[in-house]
């Protein structure tokens, strides 16, 4: 069990982990919507753009798999981009895309 995960070292593990394809962090393009550390657990909603996204195995991977090595229990949850998140999503998308999916 580990003591003390603050949001703070949480906030900073997810503005590391990067969309494979849009050179920016899924907390910045909003996928990464919210999240909550309590104790030794980290609960994070991603709100996708669009349903049946092919990579979404990945993206969640690539969220749990950081925070999981500092030994606390990882919680996704799924929800959908209001309209105006999504019109951001896709502002950031075309000005960062970088291709290679």
């Amino acid at each position: 069990m580990v003591d003390n995960i603050s949001e703070k070292s949480i906030r900073s593990i997810l503005e590391g982990v990067k969309h494979p394809a849009i050179d920016r962090s899924l907390l910045e393009l909003g996928i990464v919507k919210e999240f909550t550390v309590e104790e030794n657990r980290v609960l994070v909603i991603m709100a996708l753009p669009f349903p049946n996204i092919p990579i979404i195995d990945q993206l969640i991977s690539s969220i749990k798999e950081p925070i999981e090595k500092l030994g606390v229990e990882v919680e996704i949850k799924q929800t959908m981009m209001n309209q105006d998140e999504i019109q951001k999503f896709l502002m950031m998308e075309q000005e960062s895309w970088k291709g290679g999916m």
